[in-house]
């Protein structure tokens, strides 16, 4: 698109999409180059070394491979993303519930509010071990493990979000004599929904500390059993390899996630 400035001269501005999209490459670009420069250090550390239980890069991966092929990493992994499934779904729904009763209902923020807040920011990891002694060691108790760490986040972002609401929208619903439902549905959500997505965005993450906590601390099962059985061995290519997995999945989740918020909920990426 030409603009021409005060000076008669004519220049080319981009859309906000066409930008967007030029600067794509080159950050994944940089971004596989900082993951090469990591597996090469690692890759060198392993080779001095520098500690003998830290093996090289291409033996985790060699190491990956192996435990791919004979099924016993998909197994574990089909294992701990059951319970972190269901414990992030339940999250999310009474999250999101919670935090939008709070943000529209003042004795509820007073009532509710403080225990969330204490919840975030008490060393939540610490009450795992005590899930144990009121729900076994079945997988009821890592979804509570789950929940126990992503349900605070969920809350108290659905809740700023709903408190963070512009006001001026909600003036508005009202000078068209919207009812109360027709401000909560209408305004409200969708105005408070980026803030509220990302929560879940934060809930996922901090769900995934909370089934792999649980699988070290409760019951050795799923990728908890991996590390914790090649640890005993001694064999930690295989140990790295499965703890790598789990990060690298994690971290591609949560790639996805902020790549969907940024789809849906930013007006530069809308048309992209």
């Amino acid at each position: 698109m030409a603009v021409i400035d005060q000076h008669g001269a004519a220049s080319v501005a981009l859309e906000p999409e066409r930008v967007s999209s030029l600067r794509v490459p080159g950050m994944a670009l940089w971004r596989l180059a900082s993951l090469a420069l990591f597996c090469g250090l690692w890759e060198v550390a392993g080779r001095i070394p520098i500690n003998p239980a830290f093996p090289p890069f291409s033996d985790t991966l060699v190491a990956f491979a192996r435990m791919t092929a004979d099924g016993s990493l998909p197994r574990a992994f089909f294992i701990t993303l059951q319970p972190l499934a269901v414990g992030v779904v339940v999250s999310a729904l009474l999250g999101v519930s919670i935090g939008v009763l709070i943000g529209l209902r003042r004795i509820a923020e007073w009532l509710i509010a403080p225990i969330f807040i204490v919840l975030q920011a008490a060393p939540m990891a610490a009450l795992i071990p005590l899930v144990t002694f009121v729900y076994g060691i079945g997988i009821t108790a890592k979804i509570m493990s789950v929940c126990i760490l992503a349900l605070p986040v969920i809350v108290l972002n659905s809740y700023k979000a709903i408190r963070n609401v512009n006001p001026s929208l909600i003036a508005m619903c009202r000078s068209f004599l919207g009812s109360r439902p027709q401000q909560i549905v209408k305004i409200m959500l969708p105005d408070a929904a980026p803030l509220i997505f990302a929560g879940l965005r934060l809930g996922v993450s901090a769900g995934f500390i909370g089934v792999i906590l649980a699988e070290l601390l409760i019951t050795p099962t799923g990728i908890g059993d991996l590390i914790t059985f090649h640890q005993s061995t001694a064999s930690y290519p295989e140990m790295y390899a499965a703890i790598a997995s789990i990060v690298a999945f994690s971290a591609l989740t949560l790639m996805v996630l902020q790549w969907v918020e940024v789809r849906l909920f930013r007006p530069e990426m809308r048309g992209a």
